[in-house]
């Protein structure tokens, strides 16, 4: 029988066929499961053997190692995972894509899915019916799966009977009798297949209805699995690309580790596979290098005891590996960027909520580090390092007499408003495009309080500012003391935040924020009374009794926003529920318009 042009259309029709199942059915289960692997993901330790049971776990249930190795990706261009975490996860996702071979190995070629395979699409789209999203999902799973084993029967039916053609048995014959040269051969075949199919599942399908119609033999099987264990490295490569240097050194350790196994079972092919024989002769099975019907158990078996073998021989060397890809990716200077522009956000991490959420908090943590907290201390007349330093607060305060002559509002337009704008900009998009579960929309509700809260503090400061300029040299030492006075308790509360903020004993530097907290609310009445006192006793003027009170009210609002920033931002507290207005502070008022 003539193998013509329609032929090879159906073959290739066979092999989408089972390429789009594939697809539907890890589409369908990354919507079941996806949420929750990548949370176990997301908080991984950088123990070495959790990463790599963390990596087969994820695949063996998403039946994707393309999606666990982009989702890495993902997580290190997002600065989720270390390097070492994420070489870790890719060993294990190694492991858990021969999962998915054996799938297709016993219930493709050991049972006939074919007889049961239209009804179970039947089946799965009653589901889609459903009004639960996830019975929905269940269904989309079904069809997916038994539309993946149509596929691979199409395959096998359009796959040409080596025997009816004494041409291309020949020829194939010929490219098998080179020795190590026929395994070169066939190994650049599977990773070349692979690249361009970009599904190193859909690959090991061909190769499995290829041995078993007995067009290759057990060994060039072989060689083009190790193939495939090369070209699916491509993917995660290829999407590193418009990564982060964190995000290239990832995709640059999964191709080092899969040429590193490639290179050693090279040189120890014949041996592995008679021992690869030798376990399926023990299980019952006939040798892979007698019975053609035997040889597709027996590449899956090889498949498995390889990756796992590669695994245990490399999982001590993570950190040489790690070493390599970093002086085969150094960090690059990272370029200027304008004052205003944001740091962190980019498309790209809208992907997963995982990585939009850790971008976000990158972004907002670096502007209250950044701006806010030099927008204050100098809004204060008082320098960042002597708020950091060791001194006590009166004595540093009383020192500080220098007028910074700081525009709040001129740092607010040029540090703030912009990457304001962005982070509200990038949260609101993540909660509108993805799919996220109560804590993640809370943890982003969390992030956008905190920036308005943020933007309430630079008009705060602002209001303060212009007296505390004003009084800083004052001749009348009563209200000149009152505003020190004030300069020491912002002084006191950076301080504290700070100390939270970076970590160390965070638990004692929490209570301590609570503390001030509680102090702050308590010492209301008391501050208001001594202002009264100064009033009575004819030390202040009206003029200056009139700011005293507004600027009292403008640092206790101050000192309780910088507390709750620090606390949504460094804590894990449930989020404020009353959330301010978008607008900045200088959109409606200018700043300074107390008395």
């Amino acid at each position: 029988m003539a193998y013509g042009f329609t032929e090879i259309v159906q073959l290739i029709g066979a092999l989408g066929l089972f390429l789009f199942g594939m697809k539907v059915m890890s589409d369908a289960l990354l919507l079941l499961a996806g949420t929750r692997m990548r949370a176990i993901l997301a908080t991984m330790t950088s123990n070495r053997f959790l990463g790599v049971a963390t990596g087969f776990m994820i695949t063996s249930v998403i039946q994707s190692s393309s999606a666990t190795t982009l989702m890495v990706v993902s997580f290190s261009n997002a600065s989720l995972l270390s390097l070492t975490e994420a070489i870790s996860v890719i060993m294990g996702a190694n492991i858990g894509t021969t999962i998915t071979a054996w799938l297709i190995t016993l219930l493709g070629f050991e049972v006939s899915m074919s007889a049961i395979a239209l009804p179970l699409v039947g089946f799965g789209f009653l589901f889609t019916f459903a009004k639960k999203e996830r019975l929905k999902q269940w269904g989309t799973f079904i069809i997916g799966f038994a539309v993946l084993f149509i596929g691979l029967q199409f395959l096998k039916e359009s796959m040409p009977d080596i025997n009816a053609h004494p041409g291309l048995m020949e020829a194939l014959s010929a490219y098998g009798r080179m020795g190590y040269g026929s395994i070169l051969l066939f190994l650049l075949v599977g990773t070349l297949l692979t690249i361009i199919i970009q599904s190193s599942s859909a690959t090991m399908a061909l190769t499995l209805v290829m041995t078993a119609q007995g067009w290759i033999s057990f060994e060039l099987a072989a060689a083009m699995v190790l193939g495939e264990n090369i070209g699916t490295t491509v993917t995660a490569n290829l999407a590193a690309i418009v990564g982060n240097y964190q995000a290239k050194r990832t995709a640059r350790a999964h191709l080092v580790f899969n040429l590193l196994g490639v290179l050693w079972m090279l040189g120890l092919f014949y041996p592995f596979l008679r021992m690869v024989a030798w376990v399926t002769g023990q299980l019952g099975g006939d040798s892979p290098f007698v019975e053609a019907a035997a040889v597709p158990v027996a590449i899956s078996l090889f498949h498995t005891i390889f990756n796992i073998a590669n695994t245990l021989l490399l999982i001590g060397f993570i950190k040489p590996i790690g070493r390599l890809v970093e002086w085969l990716v150094p960090q690059p200077a990272l370029p200027e960027k304008a004052i205003d522009e944001p740091k962190y956000l980019h498309e790209k991490v809208l992907k997963y909520p995982e990585t939009a959420i850790a971008a976000l908090l990158d972004e907002s943590k670096y502007l209250y580090e950044h701006a806010i907290f030099e927008i204050v201390s100098h809004a204060m007349n008082l320098h960042r390092d002597d708020i950091l330093g060791t001194e006590k607060p009166g004595k540093m305060v009383r020192k500080s007499k220098e007028d910074f002559k700081t525009d709040v509002r001129a740092l607010y337009l040029s540090k703030v408003k912009n990457i304001y704008g962005e982070i509200i900009r990038y949260a609101t998009l993540a909660q509108s495009r993805l799919v996220l579960s109560e804590a993640q929309h809370s943890r982003l509700l969390q992030i956008k309080v905190a920036n308005r809260k943020m933007v309430e503090i630079i008009r705060d400061v602002g209001d303060l500012s212009r007296n505390v300029s004003r009084f800083l040299d004052s001749p009348n030492s009563s209200i000149k003391e009152e505003y020190n006075h004030f300069r020491k308790k912002v002084v006191r509360v950076l301080r504290v935040v700070y100390r939270f903020s970076s970590g160390g004993d965070k638990e004692k530097a929490h209570r301590k924020l609570l503390a001030l907290k509680q102090s702050t609310t308590e010492g209301i009445q008391p501050g208001n009374k001594r202002i009264e006192r100064l009033i009575r006793e004819d030390k202040v003027n009206s003029e200056m009794a009139s700011s005293l009170v507004n600027d009292h009210d403008h640092l206790i609002d101050l000192i309780m926003h910088l507390i709750d920033v620090a606390e949504l931002l460094y804590g894990n507290q449930d989020p404020l529920m009353a959330v301010a207005g978008e607008k900045g502070p200088f959109e409606n008022a200018a700043v300074g318009s107390g008395a």
